[in-house]
């Protein structure tokens, strides 16, 4: 048996003579119990409220998006459209035709994209589960779908056959405008739906058929400004991105939806991160209970370390009963505070104890990731703590 481990055990489970010492051992268990509890609810509730975030994105963006590199469109032919029809990981896909153009309503306009799909869209982006109002738009038509945003700031409701919408988009070509009236192709259009996502989101898009948006930009029939991609479930992503690479002789960027919110995820992960460190400073100072009840320990074993020491232990043995002393008091105190923290979570997601409002509970994800790194954190800490602590066994303290 390893020796110092059975000192180290019977230390933990045997109270001391002193209540004193009892009091500040059980204090140093319960701030790393609670201590781990925390850290772990809050990582979850922000794993939550990255999931709950995100999900507003998530109709809207694809799995992957395909542009060209040197353009605002390109030109996709026969053979290429087999090849993509070709590819394991592809689910399906969506041609899309994406511009800035003015949009008239009354007295009232407002610039904002263009985006012209085709009927697969749907399949691709589940936009039809965030309808407001209305339906999604019918293929071949002038029909457009708006968002919540657009709709309030040009008071406007959806088929007012009276009063359509009107959109203007630039010509292609160069050189100076002589009639800025003739800078423009014109078409009135039907809104037919109106869809609700986020304030953001809500005034970015106006969506329409891809045959209206090629005619309106002027734009050849196979002419397309993207492609957004399904994978399929566990599909490879850098094996479809390869295989894409190849078909478009590499003229194209690819972006999966981590990329096309590079800013939203750099803001989420950093908060994230910030939060960590945080509440991992509040675990530090609560190990400095750990390190007094481990010193306060020493000087009451002080007699029968001296002992040991005269029965033939180094001060490297004595050392290490300490040291795993208060690692095992890290690691019991963990999983005790990681159980904790795991029950909260989890009666969180089925009964919804703590609302944001009287619809919308708090968000929170239970996920392994999160119960590693409390576990790591907890242990790495208290190794640290213990080190500090059973340093201060020395020869000169037996003497």
């Amino acid at each position: 048996m390893n020796f110092p481990l059975y000192i180290a055990k019977r230390y933990i489970f045997s109270s001391s003579k002193n209540n004193a010492i009892n009091i500040i051992n059980r204090i140093a268990s319960m701030g790393i119990i609670v201590g781990t509890m925390a850290l772990f609810v809050v990582l979850s509730v922000f794993s939550g409220l990255k999931v709950f975030s995100l999900s507003f994105t998530n109709e809207i963006d694809p799995d992957l998006k395909l542009v060209n590199t040197y353009g605002k469109s390109f030109l996709l032919t026969q053979a290429q459209e087999n090849q993509i029809k070709k590819i394991n990981g592809v689910a399906s896909y969506t041609q899309i035709i994406e511009e800035r153009v003015l949009f008239l309503f009354k007295d009232k306009q407002q610039v904002t994209y263009l985006k012209g799909v085709d009927s697969v869209y749907p399949v691709v982006n589940d936009i039809r589960k965030k309808l407001f109002n209305g339906q999604w738009l019918k293929p071949d038509s002038y029909q457009v779908v708006i968002g919540y945003g657009l709709a309030q700031n040009f008071s406007m409701g959806i088929l007012d056959f009276e009063n359509p919408l009107q959109v203007f988009a630039p010509k292609p070509g160069k050189g100076a405008i002589e009639n800025p009236e003739e800078a423009f192709t014109k078409t009135d259009v039907l809104p037919v739906g109106i869809y609700s996502i986020s304030e953001d989101l809500d005034s970015k898009y106006v969506f329409a058929d891809l045959g209206l948006a090629q005619e309106l930009l002027m734009y050849k029939p196979n002419q397309i400004s993207g492609i957004e991609f399904k994978l399929k479930e566990n599909a490879d992503e850098g094996a479809v991105k390869a295989q894409l690479k190849s078909i478009f002789k590499n003229k194209i960027t690819l972006k999966n939806r981590a990329q096309l919110n590079e800013s939203l995820y750099r803001m989420l992960n950093t908060e994230n991160i910030a939060v960590y460190l945080i509440f991992t400073l509040v675990i530090i100072v609560a190990l400095f209970n750990l390190i007094g009840a481990l010193i306060m320990m020493i000087l009451e074993k002080k007699g029968n370390l001296k002992t040991l020491f005269n029965l033939g232990t180094d001060i490297t043995g004595l050392r290490k009963i300490f040291l795993l002393q208060g690692t095992l008091l890290s690691v019991f105190g963990g999983l005790i505070g990681l159980a904790l923290g795991i029950i909260l979570v989890i009666l969180q997601q089925k009964f919804e104890l703590i609302m944001i409002t009287p619809t919308l509970a708090y968000p929170v994800v239970f996920t392994i990731e999160n119960v590693l790194i409390v576990m790591t954190t907890i242990i790495s800490l208290g190794f640290v703590a213990s080190l500090i602590a059973s340093s201060r066994v020395s020869k000169k303290l037996l003497d």
